[in-house]
């Protein structure tokens, strides 16, 4: 579903279809003197933008839906599986100090912790290796398994879950990323990430219609 701007002779189709539907597509074209082959291009544009529903045998309907609407349906129907980045994983042996370098040099803000089956264990965040490296401790010594937050307290998501409840979890728990996940039989295996930045990404292409 596109968001377009609508040219001054699909503004008069959608008044004519509002005023008089069900209506065919060739009473349409009467109504301004036109041949039906030269409506079909704008009766196809609106019909897949969701301005107009047509069914067969009947004619076009007006579906009563405006550009925001249609904006909102677009943005509701997103997946994760579009969207998400690269994980950036360390194992649960992994040194505190160690993992600090890992964020640092990977530049981001949430490590996911997996065990030596690679499935996921805890989740690190900016805030744990903040509290950890405050005091005398000796970081190459403490394991993440010590400080991080541990399954089952872990939000994630999947590749088939739409962003919305992605962004919406997000929002509730107050962190910056969420593990996508694929289920095993032993556990859950991280695939990807799902980040502040990704929804900001989103936006932007959005309002850019490079989302179709």
């Amino acid at each position: 579903m596109m968001t377009i701007e609508l040219n001054s002779r699909q503004e008069r189709i959608l008044e004519i279809v509002k005023e008089n539907g069900p209506i065919t597509g060739e009473s349409i074209a009467e109504k301004l003197n036109l041949t039906r082959a030269t409506l079909r291009p704008d009766l196809a544009i609106l019909t897949m933008s969701g301005y107009l529903e047509a069914r067969p045998r009947v004619g076009y309907f007006y579906t009563g839906k405006t550009g925001t609407h249609l904006l909102s349906d677009k943005i509701k129907k997103l997946l994760v599986k579009d969207f998400h980045s690269i994980p950036v994983v360390v194992n649960e042996n992994t040194s505190v100090y160690d993992a600090i370098c890992t964020m640092f040099l990977e530049d981001v803000g949430t490590l996911f912790v997996v065990d030596n089956r690679s499935l996921l264990v805890g989740v690190l965040s900016r805030k744990d290796l903040l509290r950890a490296s405050i005091g005398q401790q000796e970081l190459n010594s403490i394991p993440v398994n010590i400080i991080m937050t541990r399954m089952p307290n872990v939000t994630y998501c999947r590749r088939e879950d739409l962003i919305v409840d992605s962004a919406e979890m997000l929002i509730e728990k107050q962190i910056d990323a969420l593990p996508v996940v694929k289920e095993s039989e032993d556990g859950l295996e991280v695939i990807g990430r799902l980040t502040k930045t990704n929804m900001t990404k989103i936006l932007v292409n959005l309002a850019n219609d490079d989302i179709i």
